[in-house]
């Protein structure tokens, strides 16, 4: 990996030699889809380094996305190249190198001033935004970093395939580390098969694709092509393949949820139905369309039902639909928009009310109609750790 950056709404961008990798998945695109100007100015077959400046106090700076190819450097606003760039790295921050290998930023006070981090071979290079001075640190024992970037207040290097966390001030790597970066941050399906699936499951950093509790408490979590499951009265997590245990689904669910002793799987336009038990027995005649089923069109980014309701709230990109489970035909009542999130991952609901989850990060309303009508955003919450408890 060459570089990695968050953009502004918080997706992570990989670049790799000439291509972008947006997100945790999903196919590459040629980088200069997205930074045209690259190639205009400089024939691009990789980026140095990469990291997006968070600086409320320069307005030059805050929210731009900066790029170092060799001795130049890009900067970026809403993926627009700014007027005068690129400029030499020296120009723009002073006393830093040519041909970085890896950048991030580190706030206050998680540095001692607000800072850029700059890595090139054995070097760091600690850059203050407001003086414009460097100090030059030794990280010893942290692997010299191709990239780096800062992620849910963590600190990542990255080093081949494999990744270290590590402390911003001293270097200092605490924990089991280099750990696999395909297992965490990348969704890989024909990789991580001798890996260990509950430790690679409960921290990636991927965002959920599904997430549900059946009738006797037990929550099931899905990511690609694997699942988390948590027995009821049973702290201990367990991981497997969804296709040794939902054979008909293989992987990549959109939304599940539990009614009256089943799991319903949406999978783009089609639903899947299991009897709970062990093992989970699929019904005869399904699938069946979304569409004949719920009376939405998919696919689907979300659905979840409450305890002691007949009610399932299914969320379509900024819409929720309701449909009463027990009507026959069952016709769908549009309850939306959602105006707290442009796009909701999965969503459960249980006793304590509607958890939804975006990204690496959950939110709790207290009841469906609050996620409806709320204008505050909830205090957020992280997937990996509060959830999963995951302890890096």
């Amino acid at each position: 990996m060459d570089g990695v950056v968050v953009n502004e709404e918080g997706t992570p961008y990989f670049f790799k030699a000439d291509y972008l990798f947006k997100g945790f998945h999903g196919k590459a695109e040629l980088a200069n889809m997205s930074f045209a100007d690259l190639d205009e100015h400089h024939h691009l077959h990789h980026v140095d380094a990469a990291f997006r400046m968070h600086y409320n106090a320069d307005p030059k700076l805050h929210d731009h996305i900066f790029l170092f190819v060799n001795h130049k450097v890009f900067s970026y606003y809403q993926h627009k190249l700014e007027e005068g760039y690129p400029k030499e790295i020296s120009e723009v921050f002073p006393g830093i190198p040519n041909h970085l290998d890896a950048a991030l930023q580190c706030p206050k006070p998680e540095c001692d001033e607000d800072s850029v981090i700059f890595f090139m071979g054995g070097n760091i290079y600690h850059y203050d935004i407001e003086q414009k001075t460097v100090q030059e640190k030794a990280f010893i024992g942290m692997p010299n970093c191709t990239s780096a970037f800062r992620f849910m207040e963590h600190y990542y290097c990255f080093h081949g395939h494999q990744f270290s966390k590590f402390d911003p001030k001293t270097g200092e790597v605490h924990g089991r580390y280099p750990k696999e970066a395909r297992d965490y941050f990348m969704r890989c399906s024909k990789f991580g098969d001798a890996s260990d699936h509950v430790e690679r499951e409960r921290c990636s950093r991927v965002h959920l694709d599904a997430i549900t509790s059946d009738d006797g408490g037990n929550q099931f979590a899905f990511r690609g092509h694997h699942f988390l499951r948590r027995d009821a009265g049973d702290d201990k997590l367990k991981s497997d393949t969804i296709e040794s245990a939902f054979k008909e689904l293989h992987s990549e669910l959109d939304a599940a949820f539990t009614y009256d002793h089943h799991l319903y799987m949406i999978k783009g336009d089609q639903v899947y139905l299991y009897k709970e038990g062990e093992p989970h027995t699929h019904l005869e005649g399904y699938p069946k369309p979304l569409k004949e089923e719920l009376g939405v069109e998919g696919p689907v980014d979300a659905a979840f039902v409450c305890p002691n309701s007949n009610v399932v709230h299914v969320i379509k990109g900024q819409t929720v639909y309701e449909v009463d489970l027990k009507a026959s035909p069952r016709a769908p009542v549009t309850r939306g928009p959602i105006s707290l999130f442009k796009k909701v991952d999965a969503s459960m609901c249980g006793p304590d009310g509607v958890k939804i989850i975006v990204g690496n990060h959950f939110y709790t309303f207290a009841t469906p109609m609050l996620l409806l009508s709320g204008r505050a955003i909830p205090e957020q919450h992280r997937v990996s750790q509060e959830l999963f408890g995951c302890d890096h």
